[in-house]
């Protein structure tokens, strides 16, 4: 069975972002930075998601890291 990451938490967060600015989204669920990575995913089979703003403004990121839209929140918090 490969990991699960750790529900971080079961709402997004509501990040302001800047365009063009490179983002370290944790996929772990177990950085104390959420929902960015602080690198507590060593020694796991987790990575962060490297990922560019399109646009300047407010996004609601994922905290239950089961999203499938990574690093966006696509609602799938509701039925965990």
């Amino acid at each position: 069975m490969s990991e699960q990451p750790v529900i971080a938490a079961k709402a997004p967060a509501k990040v302001t972002l800047e365009a063009g600015k490179d983002y370290w989204f944790c996929t772990c669920g177990k950085s104390a930075t959420q929902p960015f990575c602080n690198g507590a995913h060593k020694g796991s089979a987790f990575a962060p998601k490297k990922f560019t703003a399109e646009k300047s403004g407010d996004a609601w990121l994922c905290q239950c890291k089961h999203t499938a839209n990574a690093p966006f929140c696509d609602g799938t918090h509701k039925g965990l």
